[in-house]
């Protein structure tokens, strides 16, 4: 039996279209929220995904939790454990690797596709290459030392890394489900309205595009699952 720690951060950023694929790849998810929960051993789950929120990594004075949380991110990467964070996720990834997470140029909420880089191309995230995914953040990270550049936007530079093989940190939203981005909209009203975001634009957008990157968004997690190292075929 694979164990799976699934940390969330606000109960409607959830593993989404990636939670069935790791029930089907054997592993038994335990959702804990962060700030709530104790985050436990961080070494003792098979499979770590940090998953997105509105809050930001350098917020640590206002959300002590914060620093519980990088210091198990940091303990679980030093010894090189399969990681796999999401928007905020990512950037704590980052961060615990060492590399600065800063305000980026513009928010970028919305749907658009990446420009996967040859390396992005290779890897797990080659199913997304024509597909719109969802982008929901302000902050970026500089890459982490070590790490590969996977994908990018024309707003944001560092949408994806890997790091060995067993890390991987996405800017963007792969999980999100378009049918149920109302939960994101009613949740975010307060970043989407001071950002000056049409929120039925958003919403028609999710309709039309969700579906594809549902279609899609569970390959990616298989294949980043079944090319963790070890578990080659």
């Amino acid at each position: 039996m694979l164990r799976a720690r699934v940390v969330v951060h606000v109960a409607f950023e959830d593993a989404g279209a990636f939670g069935p694929v790791l029930e089907e790849r054997g592993y038994v998810p335990e959702t804990l929220q962060a700030g709530v929960d104790d985050l436990g051993d961080p070494l003792a789950p098979d499979l770590l995904l940090v998953l997105g929120g509105p809050i930001g990594v350098n917020e640590e004075e206002d959300y002590p939790f914060l620093r519980e949380e990088l210091g198990l991110i940091r303990k679980r990467l030093e010894a090189r454990r399969p990681t796999l964070g999401v928007c905020l996720g990512a950037q704590l990834m980052a961060a615990s690797l060492g590399a600065r997470v800063h305000p980026g140029p513009a928010k970028e909420i919305g749907w658009s596709r990446l420009a996967l880089t040859d390396e992005g191309r290779a890897s797990c995230l080659a199913p997304l290459e024509n597909t719109a995914v969802l982008h929901w953040h302000g902050d970026t990270f500089d890459l982490p030392e070590g790490a590969r550049l996977l994908a990018s936007t024309d707003i944001c530079t560092h949408q994806a890394f890997d790091l060995g093989g067993f890390a991987l940190g996405l800017q963007f939203h792969p999980e999100a489900r378009g049918g149920l981005i109302e939960r994101w909209l009613i949740g975010h009203t307060c970043e989407l309205r001071a950002a000056g975001i049409d929120i039925p634009g958003l919403r028609a957008d999710s309709a039309r595009l969700g579906p594809a990157l549902e279609a899609v968004a569970p390959d990616v997690l298989r294949r980043w699952l079944d090319g963790l190292p070890g578990r080659e075929e």
